[in-house]
């Protein structure tokens, strides 16, 4: 059997837990690179439920991660809501603030990943602590409206298609690949918008 038909056959097996979670998260990532407020609803109730599928495929990070995900969901609701996400300004870290990040998320993620492959049976342990860590800050970014948080989804999207395949979660794995150009997607939306936002502070 090719991978192609591996992956195919996988996906007929998808539980509908899995269908509405994944169904949930692609409208999320297109509903928050449109920069709707809406976008943070979907985005609840696929954490919630990938919050379970992470669990029962022993990738405990990712689930802790994923209740993180829910927490964020609330939290970027209110704090969308208190400043219109149609108005509000999109914002750009220096380089410092990133570097600072990908220090201290790659710190963390080595640390998380030494203690739960040294006390667990938690499967890819570096590989799901990675992923957890930069998108703990990815998902703080998006909160605030901060353009680069789209070039960290591109590579935790891509690190998570291995991830989710080895545990044969296929259409989770596909929907990752989805979420990969979306994010592409996403950071020319935003980027345009941005520039937008500079012509007509420079015109004032």
């Amino acid at each position: 059997m090719s991978f192609f038909e591996s992956v195919w056959e996988g996906i007929k097996a998808t539980s509908l837990i899995e269908w509405l979670a994944v169904g949930s998260s692609i409208a999320y990532v297109i509903l928050v690179a449109k920069r709707l407020i809406i976008c943070w609803l979907f985005a609840f109730i696929g954490s919630t439920l990938f919050v379970y599928l992470c669990y029962t495929g022993n990738l405990y990070i990712e689930s802790i991660l994923q209740l993180f995900y829910v927490a964020m969901a609330i939290v970027g609701w209110l704090s969308w809501k208190r400043s219109s996400p149609e108005n509000a300004s999109i914002k750009i870290w220096g380089i410092n603030k990133h570097i600072l990040n990908i220090v201290l998320s790659g710190v963390l993620s080595l640390v998380l990943g030494f203690i739960f492959d040294t006390y667990t049976n938690q499967a890819n342990p570096y590989v799901d602590a990675f992923t957890t860590c930069y998108s703990l800050s990815a998902t703080f970014m998006v909160a605030q409206k901060v353009l680069g948080n789209w070039i960290y989804w591109i590579v935790i999207d891509l690190v998570s298609i291995y991830l989710y395949a080895q545990r044969d979660y296929n259409l989770t794995a596909v929907q990752y690949g989805i979420f990969t150009i979306l994010a592409v997607f996403g950071f020319i939306a935003w980027h345009n918008e941005y520039k937008s936002q500079k012509n007509i502070t420079s015109s004032k």
